[in-house]
């Protein structure tokens, strides 16, 4: 039995093609042919089963024989926004593996004790696209740039808000303690958005500012963790208390 071969088409119901870096994929390292089964992903919570009708040297087409409709695995959202670090490959393992968890956004934050300024989105999509793929999400994270941290903790935000700090002189809850109350007895579940700093944290200033927004401010636990170790162990506590049950 063939593997099944997943590929992210944004339009993928009306498209009739893989999008170039998809169809390069498709033909020169899979090899497919005419008659080949193939599964799309739209990133809008669809999956499509197809077969490839035509393919050339730059060009793979298909034809939908199947709607797949997804259901949601968490419920509300997770919101990641953190500030990235000076080695972008972190960031990108951190995006990865974010998004083989389960996550909804991730935005990247300019902080008073930020390594890095820029941040290239594009690059980092590319990276959510496969990992999207390899886990089979239906939807598409939504990858935000870099925005400046007061500009962001002073937008208008429902749900569950939280920052994740090292300060004693700014009393902390344990986040997954905080989550597990919040969420008791919600079956719809909210949006949870939980903040991550630099490797050396935000400024007390900073998350005072949070905090006067409408931050709960929350620890991660006892160990000093890497920016991204953080952010992932964020991710994946939000994951533990949003998850649905297998078939609901």
């Amino acid at each position: 039995m063939k593997e099944a071969r997943y590929f992210y088409v944004p339009e993928a119901a009306t498209a009739g093609r893989l999008p170039d870096d998809e169809a390069t994929h498709a033909l020169r390292v899979l090899r497919l042919k005419a008659g080949d089964e193939i599964f799309l992903i739209d990133g809008k919570g669809t999956f499509y089963r197809a077969l490839v009708t035509v393919t050339s040297a730059k060009h793979c087409g298909y034809e939908v024989v199947e709607h797949l409709p997804q259901k949601p695995v968490w419920r509300g959202r997770i919101h990641l926004a953190v500030a990235p670090t000076k080695m972008m490959e972190r960031m990108e393992w951190l995006v990865e593996k974010a998004t083989e968890i389960g996550f909804d956004e991730v935005t990247f934050l300019d902080c008073r004790f930020s390594e890095r300024r820029v941040v290239k989105t594009a690059r980092v999509e590319k990276v959510v696209a496969a990992a999207v793929k390899q886990s089979r999400k239906a939807w598409m994270p939504v990858v935000n740039g870099m925005t400046d941290f007061e500009t962001f903790v002073g937008m208008p935000r429902g749900g569950a808000r939280y920052i994740a700090h090292c300060y004693d002189e700014v009393p902390r809850r344990d986040f997954f303690e905080a989550l597990c109350q919040r969420m008791a007895g919600n079956a719809d579940g909210e949006e949870v958005t939980v903040l991550v700093g630099p490797e050396g944290d935000f400024s007390i200033d900073e998350v005072r500012l949070a905090v006067s927004n409408g931050y709960e401010p929350v620890s991660l636990g006892e160990c000093r963790l890497r920016t991204e170790t953080a952010a992932l162990a964020a991710v994946m506590m939000a994951q533990l208390n949003l998850r649905l049950p297998p078939g609901q």
